[in-house]
């Protein structure tokens, strides 16, 4: 999976669709991430040592890999991601619009 945490990524389809957000958490083998403010889910809680008052909590559910774009940090446009081996022999993620590699 080509996705992963602390990227800034768009949403591309769903209720949530045009909305931007950073990556929580990465789930390679569901090929499922968790973005920041996106798939809000409710959740009643009882009253317990860490949550003393109880009541409804928000948070964010994961979502599909496929339904989201990477932010180019460099050209700051959404873009499908390849991969390129640079001089040292490593592999790293490249921008399909500008061509820069989006790791080092």
């Amino acid at each position: 999976m080509n996705i992963r945490k602390d990227d800034t990524v768009l949403v591309t389809s769903g209720k949530y669709r045009g909305k931007k957000g950073k990556v929580i958490r990465a789930f390679p083998a569901l090929n499922r991430i968790v973005v920041q403010g996106v798939n809000l889910r409710k959740r009643h809680r009882r009253p317990s040592k860490d949550l003393p008052q109880g009541g409804i909590v928000e948070a964010e559910g994961p979502i599909d890999r496929s339904n989201v774009l990477l932010i180019c940090p460099k050209c700051s446009k959404p873009t499908r991601i390849g991969a390129r081996k640079l001089e040292d022999g490593k592999k790293a993620r490249i921008c399909k619009k500008c061509g820069e590699a989006i790791d080092k």
